[in-house]
């Protein structure tokens, strides 16, 4: 499920991010997306391509990973973010629910850290 008004543009972040074109209220779901789910083994091999900057880290130890269908792969870090990710391992899906009120036009962020305004550093920082 992804709200009919959420769609892929250029970022200024860099890329492609996903943004609104209508206003959507604090704590609205705006996606709930199914994923592909990744063996610790298959992640390492997934690590050594693209699809490195695109996975989640899955499951209680972090070993397995997570591609995401939808548009969820596609929303640009932030800190602090406008928006929130929740993983259900039991139902093999993410949650993308905005944190606060979000304009028309603006570009929906998640915090790749977990919690929306986490200001720790980013993998990708160093590299």
């Amino acid at each position: 499920m992804i709200l009919p008004f959420i769609y892929i543009a250029p970022s200024e972040k860099g890329g492609r991010g996903v943004f609104t074109s209508e206003a959507i209220p604090a704590e609205t779901v705006i996606e709930v997306s199914p994923v592909l789910i990744l063996s610790a083994d298959e992640r390492k091999a997934a690590e050594t391509t693209a699809l490195y900057n695109y996975i989640f880290e899955w499951g209680e130890d972090g070993a397995a990973a997570a591609v995401a269908w939808g548009y969820v792969s596609m929303y640009n870090h932030h800190a602090p973010a406008n928006c929130h990710y929740t993983m259900d391992e039991d139902f093999d899906t993410i949650t993308i629910t905005t944190v606060r009120d979000i304009e028309a036009g603006e570009e929906l962020f998640i915090n790749y850290l977990g919690e929306p305004d986490h200001a720790g550093e980013t993998w990708f920082a160093s590299r």
